[in-house]
């Protein structure tokens, strides 16, 4: 349904203040805010209100921390339950009542072929770290130090997850082919480029003059995030599991977006059937709060006290929290409930298809769920096949645009050209619904504006 084109953001005194304050005394390196200039003052559900009065629709979640929504009920009792029973609030890695309910929850909601043979690492508070600590992990459980990740990876900001991840400037894993439909990278996609994927991976890791060193692990995403949203296919994940299996190579599964219901299974790794050696898991096990742990087959846990380690692994608050958001996801199927009302949004989404041929791919999974935006004008790159170029500034701009309409929205892929959606998943079928109508509205008008192609993209 077409709109009245809405003005430009108009902010008051003491929101500007804020902001502004905000670009004075804070780094370079922060993103969200560039890309976001609202003050959040007050949350429920989906909804945030801003400093200026206009309120929202979430589809950011704290980069899916949010499982259940910003100060869902549940959350807050079980955190306001450990406050006032007076229980410590930090006690390193000392076993607590707290952290005895919240693991036994986590074990409960496992691979069962994992969980019944699995001990966990409480890691510092975020997914990076938890990242380092599976590296350490396999190294230290194979002799081995070489690792194998994939083309469009994101694990993290430290050294080491970072190296994994498909942006590093210093490379020290073997990097491989992820498979893609869209833009496959041997030119054919589907199942045949994803049986290429895993023929190239076998044939690296089998071929003597290949340069790869025996590794100890491969770490792998089911759904790339950071990468443009890109699932990996069921077939190609066995064939993943099959390949380390066979050569005594950990596997490492990276869930710290894709956990806790958010593409339709509770784990990613389900959809394929698969148990790896490995899961790290952080965002959404925390209930909001900072919290990452890995879990791991007991047969890997070779490593020697204090081998990794962190001030803030024991968290109450978090793990209180992050038992009630695992209950009540389990409980009420919401990862099921993700499942369908993902499926319902992706195929109002692809309808964009149809109108805008700037809409050039419409994928994901559960309520994961990413639109690459492409120039349908320009001729295609080299390599991309018969893909449009990305055309990351329409995606800046269709951001804007979407939050003038009062929906939050992230960017992602190779180039910054994929909108991304990652509502909680308590949303209901009526913010489902506005939350495709607000992005075709924004991108419609995205498409019309005069700045869509300036190369820093539009301004609030």
């Amino acid at each position: 349904m077409a709109v009245t084109e809405p003005a430009p953001l108009e902010l008051p005194p003491a929101h500007e203040g804020i902001l502004r304050r905000q670009a004075l005394r804070e780094s370079a390196a922060r993103t969200y805010a560039r890309s976001l200039p609202i003050v959040p003052v007050r949350a429920r559900g989906m909804t945030i209100e801003g400093a200026d009065g206009r309120r929202y629709l979430d589809c950011l979640s704290g980069a899916g921390t949010l499982a259940l929504g910003h100060n869902h009920p549940v959350v807050l009792e079980a955190i306001r339950k450990v406050i006032d029973s007076g229980a410590p609030l930090h006690v390193l890695d000392l076993a607590t009542p707290v952290k005895d309910a919240f693991t036994t929850e986590l074990f409960a909601t496992l691979p069962r072929e994992l969980a019944g043979n699995a001990r966990i690492q409480f890691c510092g508070p975020a997914g990076t770290d938890a990242v380092e600590a599976a590296f350490k992990l396999v190294r230290a459980a194979s002799g081995r130090t070489e690792l194998l990740a994939f083309t469009g990876a994101y694990h993290g900001m430290t050294a080491g997850a970072l190296a994994a991840s498909g942006g590093a400037p210093d490379v020290r894993v073997t990097r491989l082919p992820f498979p893609q439909d869209y833009r496959c990278p041997f030119g054919v996609g589907g199942e045949r480029g994803a049986d290429i994927a895993a023929r190239w991976t076998r044939s690296l890791l089998d071929d003597p003059k290949g340069g790869v060193p025996a590794p100890a692990a491969m770490i792998v995403e089911p759904v790339q995030g950071e990468g443009g949203v890109n699932p990996a296919p069921d077939g190609w994940m066995r064939r993943m599991r099959e390949i380390t299996q066979e050569r005594s190579i950990a596997l490492i599964a990276d869930e710290v977006q894709t956990g806790v219901g958010r593409t339709g299974t509770f784990w990613a790794v389900e959809h394929s059937g698969i148990v790896p050696d490995v899961m790290v898991l952080s965002k959404a096990i925390g209930g909001s709060l900072p919290l990452a742990v890995v879990v791991y087959r007991s047969e890997l846990d070779l490593w020697q006290p204090g081998a990794h380690a962190g001030t803030f692994r024991g968290n109450q608050l978090a793990m209180a929290a992050g038992a009630a958001t695992l209950a009540y996801v389990r409980e009420n199927r919401l990862a099921e409930r993700a499942g369908t009302l993902g499926a319902r949004m992706l195929t109002g989404l692809r309808s964009l298809s149809a109108e805008h041929p700037s809409a050039g791919d419409v994928r994901g999974r559960g309520l994961m769920l990413g639109i690459e935006l492409v120039d349908p004008e320009a001729e295609p790159r080299t390599g991309d096949g018969s893909a449009p170029p990305p055309d990351p500034a329409l995606a800046a701009a269709v951001q804007q645009e979407c939050l003038r309409r009062g929906l939050i929205v992230e960017l992602g892929g190779r180039h910054g050209a994929v909108v991304r959606l990652l509502p909680p998943l308590t949303l209901s079928d009526e913010q489902a619904t506005a939350v495709v109508d607000r992005l075709a509205d924004a991108l419609g008008a995205a498409e019309r504006s005069p700045y869509r192609r300036t190369a820093a993209g539009p301004t609030p």
